[in-house]
């Protein structure tokens, strides 16, 4: 049995007490050959006895067993008033599995020549960045998709860049240049470690929302259309977009915040650094780009991603050699914008944000894999439930492998 919290559960704290304040009151898609698409009745009972447990009003999950969606099943609702049902094509936000996304885009600019994981950042940027602890030292692509860039997210301005409501939302590239301009209104010694590149770990939502500046200049386009002709469209994701502007997504779930024993709607919300964390996707489309990475960045006949690229995203960058200090290899390891979680037992990415929680993950040999979302987050010291959910998926697709006779890449 494995355990976890959220990673960005100490950033978050202070943005979700605010929001709860403030709150007012089908079949997946076809793929080749799925196992079956029934979730299975042990499984079915347990989860329901969890979300009541946990107040959770919607949950979506999907099993994969050697790259292949063995089934996607979804429970609860997805709305205020409990009538609409959350299912596996009901679009929520994915928080930080936004990232894993523009990695793709990143490794296919640097297949085209755009863009080299190693350059310096600045031959990318339209204004420059320096770390004044140490002025001289060269920032690559790769530090920033692995969190070691030297670059951190101030508490402070973190908690500010997320917008509510109709609230407008800045320009992703002024945003940035003030944060890293020496004497702009955003720009503090603050914004820097006091390390050099590749020394230091430290889980950096602003890194992407840089890396996600550089592939849209690289590519030349909006990411939102980027990721829809790149990555949504081939893979018949046709649940998945990044609203960038007042385009309002097909029956999203509303995301709800648990507070004394209450699951508590909040209002839509964007981040200035959408790059981060902007993507809405279903169970549904979900497994379909999971199983794309699974399967070295093809599925059902479409690929995203070269096979070399696709590796090298998910390869683990950090060696003995070259390991950040702070990070020692029991914890785990990173690949670009693809990381270890739970000390280096799973691979993938996760995602939390204010009512919203994700787990896409599989064993490092990508044998076995589970996909956990729902449209609820609660407070850390109350996960319990939820783990026993993650538990109960990955013990079925465990089971499944042992039972699949399909030889394991």
């Amino acid at each position: 049995m494995v355990r976890s919290l959220p990673s960005r559960a100490r950033r978050l704290a202070g943005v979700a007490a605010i929001v709860v304040a403030a709150a007012p009151l089908h079949a997946l898609a076809a793929q080749s050959a799925p196992a079956t698409i029934t979730v299975p009745t042990d499984v079915d009972q347990l989860v329901r006895t969890h979300m009541a447990e946990a107040q959770l009003v919607g949950v979506g999950a999907a099993v994969l067993v050697n790259g292949r969606i063995a089934w996607a099943h979804a429970w609860g609702h997805r709305d205020v008033e409990r009538s609409q049902p959350f299912t596996t094509h009901t679009p929520m936000k994915l928080a930080s599995v936004t990232k894993p996304f523009v990695g793709v885009l990143l490794m296919q600019a640097v297949r085209a020549g755009r863009l080299s994981l190693d350059e310096d950042i600045n031959r990318y940027l339209p204004f420059r960045i320096v770390n004044p602890h140490h002025p001289t030292a060269r920032i690559t692509l790769r530090h920033l998709a692995t969190h070691t860039s030297g670059i951190t997210d101030r508490l402070e301005v973190f908690r500010d860049s997320y917008r509510w409501g109709d609230a407008s939302v800045p320009d992703l590239e002024a945003f940035l240049r003030d944060y890293f301009t020496p004497g702009a209104p955003l720009y503090d010694r603050g914004n820097f470690l006091d390390a050099l590149p590749g020394t230091q770990r430290d889980y950096c939502n602003f890194c992407a929302g840089l890396a996600g500046l550089i592939v849209e200049r690289a590519l030349g386009g909006r990411l939102d259309v980027l990721l829809s002709q790149r990555v949504f469209a081939p893979l018949g994701m046709h649940d998945s977009h990044l609203p960038l502007s007042d385009t309002r997504l097909d029956a999203p779930s509303t995301h709800f915040v648990v507070s004394h024993g209450l699951a508590v709607p909040i209002p839509p919300y964007r981040g200035i650094t959408y790059p981060d964390g902007g993507v809405y996707s279903s169970v549904a489309d979900l497994s379909r780009f999971f199983s794309a990475m699974l399967n070295d960045g093809a599925f059902d006949g479409a690929r995203v991603l070269d096979a070399a690229d696709a590796r090298e995203m998910q390869r683990f960058q950090f060696t003995t050699q070259s390991h950040p200090e702070n990070f020692p290899p029991s914890e785990g390891n990173s690949g670009i914008f693809w990381r270890t979680k739970r000390n280096g037992a799973l691979v993938g990415h996760g995602g939390n944000d204010p009512g919203v929680f994700v787990d896409m993950l599989s064993s490092p040999d990508r044998r076995v894999a589970v996909i956990l979302m729902t449209n609820t987050s609660v407070a850390p010291e109350d996960m319990g439930p939820v783990l026993k959910i993650w538990d109960a998926l990955w013990a079925d697709a465990t089971a499944r492998a042992q039972r699949d006779t399909t030889v394991p890449r």
